[in-house]
């Protein structure tokens, strides 16, 4: 009788089953381990998309308020050129109203005795010190000289008068030159003459000067 021992090839049989089953679990173990991958890639890149779709509905939202503001600054502008032109005349008006009183006030002070132009202290100061002809006099007595005319035009103003002698018109110019009120003081030709109602030997003259107000 003849015995054939088949334990060998039967555990070979089983290593080789044994072996296809652990490779196919390892094969299953990548599948489930790439699903995983792709799963968590996915949620992040999803996280990704919804991050930057908030990013765009924030972004298109700015452009919406600042097509709305660009489309109302012309309204805007408008109006404030409106209200700026409005403001510039009624300036203008106020000043036409209380620029000419405020002259005749200082020429009046230029020609009341014991006062003299308004000037800063400190400008005067710096005049009697550079030169002290240019500053005026206090001791001069305004009643040497009267004013006959007075007229203004594009704040430009033309004053007549007749003085005692040159010296008193020259100290009218000195005066009108340190003003705030007056600049640009132009001596016109004069003339002397005799006053019919005193008798006494006068100077006729005019000047021109320019208004500040």
């Amino acid at each position: 009788m003849i015995r054939v021992n088949l334990l060998p090839q039967k555990r070979r049989a089983e290593a080789r089953a044994e072996g296809k089953q652990l490779w196919l679990v390892a094969v299953m173990v990548a599948f489930l381990a790439e699903i995983a991958g792709l799963f968590v890639f996915h949620s992040v890149k999803s996280e990704e998309l919804a991050d930057q779709r908030r990013k765009n509905s924030e972004i298109e939202t700015q452009i919406s308020q600042a097509k709305a503001a660009i489309a109302n600054h012309d309204a805007v502008k408008k109006k404030l050129e409106q209200l700026r032109a409005r403001e510039a005349a009624i300036t203008k008006l106020e000043t036409a109203r209380t620029g000419p009183t405020a002259v005749l006030l200082e020429l009046s002070h230029i020609l009341t005795p014991g006062r003299g132009p308004s000037v800063a202290p400190d400008k005067l100061s710096q005049i009697r010190r550079d030169n002290p002809l240019a500053a005026f006099n206090g001791n001069w007595d305004p009643r040497r000289l009267e004013l006959t005319s007075f007229n203004e035009q594009a704040r430009r103003v033309r004053l007549e008068g007749v003085a005692l002698d040159g010296e008193d018109v020259s100290e009218l110019a000195r005066r009108l030159n340190l003003s705030d009120y007056f600049s640009s003081v132009v001596l016109l030709p004069g003339k002397q003459e005799r006053d019919n109602k005193t008798g006494l030997a006068v100077v006729r003259f005019s000047l021109e000067a320019q208004v500040k107000y």
